[in-house]
């Protein structure tokens, strides 16, 4: 038997990392009201360290939609992959030139362009398409803030991230 209705079981476990987060953050702030010359500043660290995770979980929540796509995205050692029922395939990150959002069809989808030439679409709502978050962010000089309002905005194509210069393949 469950004592929580299945609706708001859902909508907990959708949350449940940005809501750990907050617990740290309240767990930080009540050492620090404890005083002393140990908690405070272990309180410190540990709330700023919890609104830190916070950012991150809010940002990688908004990567995470409904599954309204056919397909599955995969991500493993430094490949992602999607394999969907007319299009799909395997891009390396190390070889990841480009990233752009591209609206097909009144749907978001994350273009993925490798330094030959080769193009891989995967839609924003398809399964695993949560997964991209933690395999873009390993990438060098990509801000994840501006991806994360990428999920959200409709302006068409947009280059949101190229693989810097200095960072050649090797």
């Amino acid at each position: 038997m469950s004592f929580v209705r299945p609706e708001v079981a859902a909508r907990l476990v959708r949350w449940r990392e940005a809501l750990f987060a907050v617990v740290v953050v309240a767990f930080g702030c009540w050492l620090m009201a404890l005083g002393g010359y140990l908690l405070v500043p272990l309180g410190a660290v540990l709330g700023a360290t919890g609104l830190a995770w916070l950012v991150v979980a809010l940002r990688r929540r908004r990567f995470a939609r409904a599954i309204e796509a056919p397909g599955v995205v995969e991500v493993d050692e430094g490949q992602i992959g999607y394999l969907g029922p007319t299009f799909g395939g395997y891009i390396a990150l190390r070889e990841l030139a480009e990233i752009r959002m591209i609206d097909v069809q009144g749907r978001g989808h994350w273009r993925l362009r490798q330094a030959d030439g080769q193009i891989l679409l995967i839609p924003v709502s398809a399964a695993g398409a949560d997964l991209l978050y933690d395999a873009f962010a390993a990438l060098p000089g990509i801000d994840m803030g501006v991806l994360s309002r990428a999920v959200d905005a409709r302006a068409g194509t947009q280059v949101l991230w190229r693989r810097p210069a200095h960072a050649a393949l090797t």
